[in-house]
C-alpha cells in the first residue's frame, strides 16, 4: 500500500529532484546551495543527501592538517592546481575558525584561493568549525558526498589547525597529509601530542628553513624507536615541500596517491576501512539528531530557561535538573507509547 504524501512533503521531494538534476548538470550555484543546506542541517538538505548517495563512493578525500601556520592553505592550493593540470575536477573544503561574532566561517582560506575561483572544474568553499573541537566541521563529510555527487574526482579537506583533537579528520579522509615546518621541533614530541598517528603521509613544508633535514632524520628515527606502522604495514613517507613556490608538490601528491592505491590493492582494505569508519559515523549521526530532537520535542530550551534561577539560588543542583529533565522525557516517551 502505497504513502500517500502531504503537500509539504511533496513539494519537498520536487525541490530535492530538480537540485539533484542541477547538481548532475554541473551547476555551481545549485553546489553551493546544497552545501548550505545540508550545514544548516534541513530536513531539505537530509533529503538530498539520500537521493544522493547511491552517487558517491567514487572520489578519493584527501585530509590536510597540521598546526597553524604550517603553510596549509597554501600547499592545498598547489596540490589543487597539479590536480587540475592532471585533468581532474577537485572541490576544497576549507574548514576555518567559527567568527565569534556570526557564527560563520572566518572566510581566510576562500580570500586566498580567489584564483582557484575562476575555474569552473575547482570548488572552494570556508565552512565554520562552529565550535567543534576535531578542527572540522560537523558537517563536512556530508557537504564532501554533495561534492562527489556532483562529480568531483578528488575532495581535499584542510582542517582549522588545532593540534590533538584534529585526530577527527581520520573519520573523514581516505588519506591524511600531516603538514609540519622545520620549526616544529622535536619529532618525539609532536609524536607525543598525538597528531602522528593520523598521518598517511608527511609533509614537511617550507622547507628552504632551517632546520628540514633535521626534522626529517627526526620523524624516520621516531618512527623506527616506536615500530610504528599504519594497518595494513603502510610505512608512511616523508615529504618535503616549499608550497610557495610549488618545489616537492607533485612528489607529496604522488605519495598520496599510492597511499589510496594501497588501501584498494591489499585485500579490499579501502572498503574495510571505510566500513569501519561508516559504523562509527552511523553512531555520531543518530547522535546529532537525537540530541536535536530532544531538544526540540521535550522543549529543553524553555526549562533551561526556567530553571536557571533556581539553579544560580542553589536551590537545585545542575545535575539534579538533568536527571529531572530525562525523567520527563521518558515518562513523556511512555504515554506516547501507551
Amino acid at each position: 500500500m502505497a504513502v500517500q504524501q502531504t503537500g509539504g512533503e511533496a513539494q519537498q521531494d520536487a525541490e530535492v529532484r530538480e537540485l539533484a538534476e542541477r547538481l548532475a548538470g554541473g551547476d555551481l550555484r545549485a553546489v553551493a546551495r546544497a552545501i548550505s543546506l545540508v550545514e544548516d542541517g534541513t530536513p531539505l538538505g537530509w533529503g538530498l543527501l539520500d537521493r544522493l548517495y547511491p552517487r558517491t563512493g567514487r572520489a578519493q578525500r584527501l585530509g590536510v592538517t597540521g598546526p597553524p601556520g604550517s603553510g596549509k592553505s597554501t600547499l592545498v592550493n598547489a596540490l589543487a592546481q597539479t590536480l587540475r593540470e592532471r585533468g581532474e575536477r577537485v572541490a576544497i573544503l576549507a574548514v576555518d575558525p567559527t567568527s565569534p561574532f556570526s557564527g560563520g566561517a572566518i572566510l581566510g582560506d576562500r580570500v586566498r584561493m580567489t584564483a582557484a575561483t575562476r575555474d569552473p572544474d575547482l570548488f572552494v568553499r570556508s565552512m565554520a568549525s562552529r565550535g567543534n573541537l576535531g578542527g572540522v566541521s560537523s558537517a563536512t563529510y556530508e557537504a564532501s558526498e554533495i561534492l562527489e555527487a556532483a562529480g568531483y574526482d578528488r575532495i581535499l579537506i584542510e582542517t582549522v589547525g588545532v593540534g590533538q583533537s584534529e585526530l577527527e579528520i581520520v573519520e573523514l579522509a581516505d588519506t591524511v597529509a600531516l603538514v609540519l615546518v622545520p620549526e616544529s621541533g622535536d619529532a618525539v614530541q609532536v609524536m607525543k601530542a598525538g597528531i602522528m598517528e593520523v598521518a598517511d603521509l608527511f609533509v614537511i613544508n617550507k622547507y628552504d628553513r632551517e632546520g628540514g633535514d633535521r626534522l626529517v632524520r627526526e620523524l624516520q628515527l621516531a618512527m623506527e624507536l616506536s615500530d610504528w606502522r599504519r594497518g595494513g604495514a603502510w610505512a608512511p613517507p616523508i615529504c618535503t615541500t616549499v608550497a610557495t613556490r610549488g618545489e616537492g608538490v607533485r612528489e607529496a601528491l604522488d605519495a598520496a596517491e599510492r597511499h589510496f592505491a594501497h588501501l584498494r590493492g591489499e585485500h579490499q582494505r579501502l572498503t574495510q576501512v571505510r566500513a569501519q569508519k561508516m559504523q562509527r559515523r552511523l553512531r555520531m549521526l543518530l547522535n546529532r539528531v537525537l540530541l536535536r530532537h530532544a531538544w526540540r520535542d521535550a522543549r529543553i530550551e524553555d526549562q533551561l530557561e526556567a530553571a536557571l534561577a533556581r539553579i544560580a539560588a542553589r536551590e537545585i543542583s545542575p545535575y539534579r535538573w538533568v536527571q529531572e529533565v530525562l525523567q520527563s522525557w521518558r515518562r513523556q516517551g511512555e504515554e506516547q507509547d501507551g
